[in-house]
């Protein structure tokens, strides 16, 4: 069995993100807080973990050009850029993640819906295979029209 390559999701057929949830105040954080509560206005410092939505809405996106940090060990050799989406949760979170094998910027758009993954990362030294959550579309995009709508006045003068 795959295993997470950070203890921040589940996997199974319905994964999900697992932030914290403050007992005193109830705001969420991802990744899970374990200090101190995120609101400046709380001076928690329990925490609850809590399972996040599984989807959300692109908040943001780009196209990464750039050879990601670890745990993101690129799977192709020469490295090949990869597309990245801010999704905003039902919990008010925005949590940034890559888009999932097979979809990039073309396959996203601001407001669209997306929801959580979890796909192969890479084989450790022990040959188990480790996991990441991605953003995959829940449906294709449709295309921009270039063309605004032409609004029509009338004028009462006949030709």
């Amino acid at each position: 069995m795959a295993t997470p390559a950070v203890d921040w999701f589940t996997t199974g057929p319905e994964p999900a993100l697992v932030g914290s949830t403050c007992t005193h105040c109830g705001t969420h954080a991802f990744p899970p807080e374990t200090t101190f509560c995120k609101n400046p206005a709380c001076s928690g410092e329990e925490f609850a973990a809590t399972e996040l939505s599984r989807r959300g809405r692109v908040w943001s996106y780009t196209d990464a050009q750039y050879q990601p940090p670890p745990p993101y060990i690129p799977r192709t050799d020469p490295y090949e850029p990869f597309a990245l989406a801010a999704v905003e949760l039902d919990e008010g979170l925005v949590v940034l993640g890559q888009v999932a094998d097979g979809y990039g910027v073309a396959d996203l758009k601001v407001g669209a819906e997306v929801e959580l993954v979890v796909e192969p990362l890479y084989v450790d030294e022990d040959g188990e295979e480790r996991t990441v959550w991605r953003w995959k579309p829940v449906q294709s995009v449709e295309p921009h029209s270039s063309v605004e709508p032409v609004e029509t006045i009338e004028t009462g003068e006949s030709k």
